[in-house]
């Protein structure tokens, strides 16, 4: 032990809970990658690859993630890719357990009870192993959440990252977008006490503003960049083509053209078909009968996105109960117990560890066989090996979180919300909503996809446990945060995760008249606010001072 240094020896020695839970959580994903060499594929993930190795924009869907390949791409190694994975997902079980303990000091049980799904959920370790986009979004999406909760009013600097950090998610998969406006709603409830009371020298408004533009700014940097990249390769200045493309196979499962008035550009997306008869949604973009084939290829691109749009959004405008049932539907499908096969049986069965690797189409690139064989120099298709295999496969079958149980989740997490408010309710909010909005935006623009639940999960899971939280030492009472002071401005806990403070020694009492210790020099009766030390020892104040705000102790008035 004397070998480890010494802040991990702290970190294991307050955190002996959480440090057990984690060990078999890391060796559940070692075992994947010794089963699966040295990845699973989905049917997105072939797109991805001919993305990262021509390092071209996709038009149906952000591109990030190819970005995030093709820096990886100099090692030619797929076992980078996951394992990387792997790691982020181990890491947002590590940021669930330090925000419930460092800032909202939440009991450790608690705290290790919060982090089990994302640590142990047989499918979020299958997502984890696969080339998808959706490790990588979870990691980017809660590291802004957490660097935005970890001090109880973030400063202008925290919210440049978290926007920074939001906007480089977006990049990966657009469901970022939802996210934007609560994060928004949030900053806006932490910071508009301060300004009703009028801070000093308005520091309430200038604290908002600060925070919402620093966000903001650092949010649309990434999203412009990537924007300019997609010009520069197709020619228009936008994310993707498939917005309207997307909407319109949202609303074919209910939309009748005889309850609208179309103009003639958009009869020839109509269908004759009984909503009743209609197959999934999905099925309008992917389906060989759908009436998007009858505009010329390709399906993605700017005049076909647009008439696709503007049929949808009339659909919507006449037939909005019947849209509002379809995201519903949707929705609930979130919180049923047992997982069902769908969309289809081939996609369900891609979200499994298999028994043999998922074929990968022929298309012969640069000498190999395809893209994925070129990226890898080799080889592409997932061995497997048992008895490796085996037991993950086993493993997943059994333990994954229900939907049930995360609709439970969420309910613990609302009721945190609203009756612990003034404490760590506010707080809350912002993970409870991040998780609804990644459950209702796919449901309302698209169709529901089990893989967005599991990533929706942590966040839930996140605001359950700060329903259980005492508020962080070193915050201020609401009466004090209210008075506009930036982050800067409060205290900042000071203790090592599930360690503990040092008791404040008592105030030796000062000769007789001078009203202070010995030497301070301070006036004013005996216990008056001038015979604090200037310093506290081990205190949760800013610095120890002890004049870090007047709410911090109930101080007499000094005598006049």
């Amino acid at each position: 032990m004397r070998a480890v240094p010494a802040v991990i020896r702290r970190c294991l020695a307050g955190n002996k809970l959480f440090a057990l839970a984690l060990i078999p959580a890391v060796l559940l994903r070692v075992d994947a990658e010794l089963g699966y060499r040295w990845q699973s594929w989905f049917n997105d993930s072939f797109s991805y690859v001919s993305s990262a190795v021509s390092l071209t924009p996709e038009t149906s869907r952000p591109s990030g993630y190819p970005v995030y390949l093709w820096l990886l791409s100099p090692f030619h190694s797929y076992f980078l890719v996951t394992a990387s994975q792997h790691l982020m997902g181990v890491l947002v079980g590590v940021m669930i357990y330090a925000l419930a303990r460092r800032r909202f000091a939440a009991p450790a049980w608690v705290a290790v009870l919060a982090a089990l799904p994302v640590l142990y959920d047989g499918f979020e370790i299958q997502l984890e192993h696969l080339i998808m986009t959706d490790t990588l979004f979870l990691f980017l999406a809660f590291a802004a959440l957490t660097v935005l909760l970890w001090n109880p009013r973030p400063s202008w600097r925290a919210c440049l990252a978290a926007g920074l950090l939001l906007g480089l998610s977006t990049t990966v998969r657009s469901t970022g977008l939802a996210l934007i406006p609560v994060f928004g709603l949030y900053l806006l409830i932490r910071f508009l006490p301060g300004v009703a009371v009028g801070g000093a020298r308005g520091r309430g408004w200038r604290a908002l503003i600060a925070g919402l533009v620093a966000c903001g700014v650092a949010f649309a940097v990434p999203v412009a960049g990537y924007e300019a990249w997609y010009k520069s390769a197709h020619g228009q200045f936008t994310m993707t083509e498939s917005t309207g493309v997307f909407l319109y196979s949202r609303v074919m499962t209910f939309a009748e053209c005889s309850r609208m008035t179309l103009p003639v550009d958009l009869l020839s997306l109509c269908t004759s078909a009984p909503p009743a008869q209609r197959p999934i949604a999905q099925a309008y973009i992917w389906g060989t009968a759908s009436p998007l084939n009858r505009f010329p290829a390709p399906k993605f691109s700017p005049t076909v996105n647009r008439l696709a749009e503007k049929f949808a959004v009339e659909a919507i405008e006449a037939q909005p109960l019947d849209y509002a049932r379809a995201v519903w539907d949707d929705t609930a499908r979130s919180f049923d117990w047992s997982r069902q096969v769908f969309p289809n049986g081939q996609t369900y069965d891609e979200y499994l560890f298999g028994f043999h690797s998922l074929s990968i189409p022929g298309s012969p690139y640069h000498g190999y066989s395809s893209p994925e064989a070129y990226y890898v120099r080799g080889n592409a298709s997932t061995v497997v090996v048992d008895p490796f295999a085996k037991l993950i496969r086993v493993y997943q079958r059994y333990v994954w979180l229900p939907g049930t149980v995360y609709g439970l989740i969420l309910l613990v997490g609302l009721a945190g919300v609203v009756l612990r408010w003034r404490r760590a309710g506010r707080d809350a909010l912002l993970p409870w909503l991040c998780s609804v909005a990644l459950i209702v935006a796919p449901a309302a623009t698209a169709e529901f996809d089990y893989r967005y639940v599991t990533t929706a999960v942590p966040f839930a899971c996140l605001a359950a446990a700060m329903a259980f939280g005492r508020r962080a030492r070193g915050e201020q009472p609401d009466a004090s945060t209210g008075a506009g002071a930036s982050a800067d401005d409060l205290a900042a806990p000071s203790e090592v995760i599930g360690g503990s403070q040092p008791p404040i020694p008592p105030i030796p009492p000062g000769p007789a008249g001078t009203g202070g210790p010995a030497g301070d020099g301070a006036g004013g009766e005996s216990g008056g606010a001038a015979r604090l030390p200037r310093r506290i020892p081990g205190g949760g104040l800013r610095d120890g001072l002890a004049n870090a705000g007047h709410h911090q102790r109930d101080l007499p008035p000094d005598a006049p």
